[in-house]
């Protein structure tokens, strides 16, 4: 009932030298999209939101993934949260932007731009780890119907990734 359809994109494989180039191609999925934060230093998801897929990314940032009670002031993001509210948002609670730059079109991004990229980027993986082994490992699929549905759905099976994790966690520690 809650959930909206949106288009995943692919980029085609390319093609073998010679050989025209097949098309990109255009995916229709309606769905549900769930967006979490993460404990950099841990990697457990420490909140979590979910919305149909056809929301912006951009305006969850400020629908409670930011918890201002958290001390640590970094927010490492992709360039879909990008925007000037977000922005001001994120230094009225006290929290330090390290918000992906976007390319300018038709120009080359500077050097110091793709550093910063460069650097975000291997703090900002650590998000994609649960969302492997989300849907990987543990195969969520949601097939319910409702958003309150699929935010349950979502959130046992965060509270069973980050079980996964803080056993894998407290194995580490007990052994040094």
């Amino acid at each position: 009932m809650d959930a909206r359809w949106t288009v995943k994109f692919s980029k085609a494989k390319p093609a073998p030298e010679g050989a025209p180039q097949p098309p990109d191609i255009a995916i229709p999925v309606f769905d549900y999209k769930a967006h979490i934060a993460i404990d950099r230093r841990h990697g457990v998801i420490r909140r979590r939101l979910v919305s149909d897929a056809a929301a912006h990314d951009g305006a969850r940032l400020r629908e409670g993934l930011i918890d201002p009670d958290n001390t640590a002031s970094g927010v490492w993001v992709d360039t879909a949260y990008r925007s000037q509210a977000n922005e001001d948002f994120l230094r009225a609670v006290g929290k330090v932007s390290h918000i992906y730059v976007k390319k300018p079109k038709g120009k080359p991004m500077s050097a110091r731009t793709a550093r910063a990229n460069a650097r975000n980027s291997a703090i900002r993986a650590k998000v994609e780890h649960p969302f492997a082994m989300l849907k990987g490992p543990m195969k969520l699929f949601i097939r319910t119907i409702g958003l309150k549905r699929a935010e349950a759905a979502i959130t046992f099976a965060a509270m069973a990734y980050n079980m996964k994790r803080w056993v894998w966690l407290n194995g580490r520690t007990a052994s040094a």
